[in-house]
């Protein structure tokens, strides 16, 4: 292929797979060049926190592709590798060891880091943070029956590790700062569907909670409340959410809020520099606004609008905000975007006392989001209604017997 163009991908999660995978699908036939820091290939993260930390998935399940799909595409897959720099001028990267290579379109799918806790004690090797693989084969190997187990944050993360942790036998006690958990997120009446189902699978969920220090002595750790409580942990989990990895784009100059600003084809203030996953702060054209979605289907679907866009092609990233989890028997899909500050209605259909239920979010008789809480099969209607952008009836909203694609 020599005097091919070559594309180099930064960031070997799922989103930098994808690239590579849908360059080849789209016919590129120059050079691809993936580069991840960690020394594993290609990974899924949605398992680490959910069924291959559980221990019902096998390591080789959570891998986007076989080992050997990088070299039967021709896809110079170089692990182990941080890049450290971006010369635009020279349209060059710069990795740890010195090697620069050349490229004609750079993508950056660099993903994000969890936040540190900012306390006294935080820097305690004892604490576990997930986000890596390695991360979750920590966890999994000290989630045990009987063992204390301490989730700071009950975001997504936090609950889904506090779930196989319960899981697996462990005493689990979580701290969340809001009355709620997912409160930002959810809102009250849902956030309280997630707290009552923690609460009665024998977890104890304290919300309210301020975390003053972490100790720890002789292989376990405590944590102290501002209240003076203290809570003796053989395990301590961080999950209080991930701050964009933009240093290579803020370095060379890219504009940077909330990570990589990106317009609808994905391209950032460069021509030849891209962004997706959970380092692009998007402008989505349904939603009129920028948006950083940090979930799973955002690295699986943005990559193939930045290949084509990376083509010279027309493509447009416009697919809706999703997202699920699965914790204990609850399984839900989220689709849409539906901050509660600007929701005035929440229209439930189904049962949520039974956990079997949808839950709609309306502004002005407008769908903005819907949740399936183990009802399936609905997610492409309730996408359908948030894509309609029309005034819908709350009470046949509400009714099971009306059909949604009816609405």
């Amino acid at each position: 292929m020599s005097g091919s163009p070559t594309f180099v991908v930064v960031g070997a999660g799922l989103a930098g797979a994808k690239a590579a995978e849908a360059l080849r699908a789209e016919g590129f036939d120059g050079r691809v060049v993936l580069f991840g820091a960690e020394p594993h290939r290609p990974y899924e993260r949605p398992p680490l926190s959910k069924e291959y930390l559980q221990g019902s998935a096998e390591r080789e399940t959570v891998f986007v592709h076989p080992e050997g799909w990088y070299a039967d595409h021709e896809v110079d897959l170089r692990v182990d590798t941080a890049v450290t720099g971006i010369d635009r001028g020279a349209h060059e990267i710069l990795t740890r060891t010195g090697h620069r290579e050349r490229y004609d379109k750079l993508l950056l799918t660099t993903g994000a880091t969890p936040r540190r806790l900012a306390v006294a004690g935080s820097d305690l090797a004892g604490l576990h943070y997930l986000r890596s693989l390695d991360d979750s084969d920590r966890l999994r190997s000290a989630f045990r029956p009987g063992a204390r187990v301490v989730v700071i944050g009950a975001g997504w993360i936090g609950l889904e590790t506090a779930a196989a942790a319960r899981t697996a036998g462990a005493e689990v006690t979580v701290l969340e700062h809001a009355r709620l958990p997912l409160l930002p997120v959810l809102g009250p009446r849902m956030a309280a569907v997630f707290a009552d189902l923690h609460t009665a699978h024998g977890v104890d969920l304290r919300c309210g909670a301020t975390i003053s220090e972490i100790r720890a002595s002789a292989g376990a750790s405590a944590v102290l409340l501002a209240d003076g409580t203290r809570l003796d942990a053989d395990v301590v989990v961080v999950g209080v959410g991930v701050t964009p990895n933009v240093e290579l784009a803020q370095s060379c100059g890219l504009n940077v809020d909330n990570g990589v600003l990106v317009d609808r084809h994905l391209s950032t203030s460069d021509a030849d520099i891209l962004a997706a996953g959970d380092v692009a702060n998007a402008y989505h054209p349904l939603l009129c606004r920028q948006l950083r979605i940090e979930h799973w289907a955002t690295a699986l679907h943005q990559p193939a609008v930045a290949a084509r866009t990376m083509l010279g092609r027309d493509a447009t990233y416009d697919r809706l905000p999703y997202f699920f989890t699965d914790q204990y028997d609850l399984g839900m899909e989220y689709t849409g975007y539906a901050h509660p500050d600007v929701t005035d209605e929440v229209v439930v259909r189904g049962d949520v006392e039974a956990r079997e239920f949808i839950a709609f979010w309306l502004s002005g008789g407008r769908v903005l989001a819907g949740m399936n809480v183990n009802t399936w099969d609905v997610a492409e209607d309730i996408g359908r209604l948030v894509r309609s952008q029309a005034d819908v009836d709350p009470a046949r909203l509400a009714d099971p017997a009306v059909p949604l694609a009816e609405l």
